[in-house]
């Protein structure tokens, strides 16, 4: 393979994992289902390498599994997988809040503004995909503020376990208007540089996710290891 045709196959593997990743997540393809690398090959019009490479990440991050002689399936939701992350995301995120409340970049703060509009937005229009992602939006630009961009990068890599349960929390009509505001807490903790006050916002923030799980689990019990 030349350097040309590779880093296309690269391309278009980076493409197809994204937007399998989104489908995974946003449960339009269910825990459980298999995924046939001939059927996205020929959907996406490339080769089955690439394909064959998208699997490798997705199972990487674990979100699909791939079986020899079997077939490649989405991984059901894993209950300790979902704690472990939103652990590691609650220390990670919690050392950038406190940061943040040190020093944050002025010009990051006037956008982190234009986020929570959008979000709002989404949150009044009900659009769920559009929230999370102004959502994530909104937690990447306080690790940037606050000078540590590569601490979201690590979250990003183990969040996805976390975003399946939240997918299916946001239906309810008051949940994405709670969370907005629980982001301007979180900002106003920040703004008044105050770290024991922005930090226990973020814990109850990221801590929305515990009171709703055992309903969740209960309503959705066929999507759960």
């Amino acid at each position: 393979m030349n350097v040309e045709a590779g880093e296309i196959a690269e391309s278009s593997a980076r493409r197809i994992e994204r937007e399998i990743r989104k489908a995974i997540i946003t449960l339009n393809i269910s825990p459980g289902s298999p995924l046939s690398e001939q059927e996205i090959a020929e959907r996406y019009a490339v080769s089955r390498q690439p394909v064959r490479e998208a699997f490798i990440a997705l199972a990487r991050a674990g979100l699909v599994e791939i079986l020899p002689r079997r077939g490649t399936f989405v991984v059901k939701i894993s209950l300790d997988r979902m704690l472990e992350a939103r652990f590691i995301r609650e220390t990670i995120e919690a050392g950038v809040v406190r940061r943040a409340c040190e020093r944050f970049d002025a010009r990051v703060r006037t956008r982190i503004d234009f986020y929570l509009d959008a979000q709002q937005v989404a949150a009044e229009a009900g659009q769920h995909y559009e929230f999370q992602r102004a959502d994530e939006r909104f937690h990447a630009a306080l690790a940037e503020g606050a000078g540590c961009p590569t601490a979201w990068s690590v979250i990003d890599d183990i969040k996805a376990h976390m975003d399946r349960v939240c997918h299916l929390t946001l239906p309810s009509a008051t949940a994405l208007p709670r969370l907005v505001e629980q982001h301007r807490a979180i900002l106003a903790g920040i703004d008044a540089r105050d770290p024991d006050r922005a930090e226990a916002e973020l814990k109850a923030h990221l801590s929305e996710i515990l009171k709703a799980l055992p309903q969740v689990r209960a309503a959705h019990s066929d999507l759960f290891i």
